[in-house]
């Protein structure tokens, strides 16, 4: 595809696996999923709300290799392992985006990387 591009940043946790951290194609750019590891120390917080700030954060400096920040994020996934938690993430998350906010799915899932309670992807437009 012309214009596919790889995003690397040196702000969020290397790829654990055979996947980047980000693509941009066009005017789009899709983030992998992040989970709140600090990308310094490799540790990761023991609370979701921890959790989520760290993975926001991530995801965050992922787009700003490329970038783009916050606002231009258009669809975000979350991934929890435990949706009675919801209230704690939502509440975090409210305070890294402003109004229009991105269209969201979460959903429930049974386990993720290194036991994190929660996840989260992302696509952004140049605009």
């Amino acid at each position: 595809m012309a214009g596919k591009k790889e995003i690397v940043s040196a702000g969020a946790p290397k790829a654990i696996g055979p996947y980047s951290a980000g693509m941009s194609a066009g005017d789009l750019v899709f983030c992998s999923g992040q989970i709140g590891i600090d990308p310094r120390s490799g540790e990761i917080a023991k609370d979701i709300a921890g959790q989520t700030s760290g993975a926001l954060k991530n995801l965050e400096a992922v787009l700003g290799s490329a970038g783009l920040g916050m606002e231009s994020v258009v669809k975000t996934t979350v991934f929890m392992t435990d949706l009675s938690e919801f209230q704690q993430m939502n509440e975090v998350y409210a305070r890294h985006f402003r109004q229009p906010y991105p269209a969201r799915s979460t959903v429930q899932v049974a386990a993720l990387p290194r036991g994190a309670k929660v996840e989260i992807e992302c696509i952004a437009a140049r605009v």
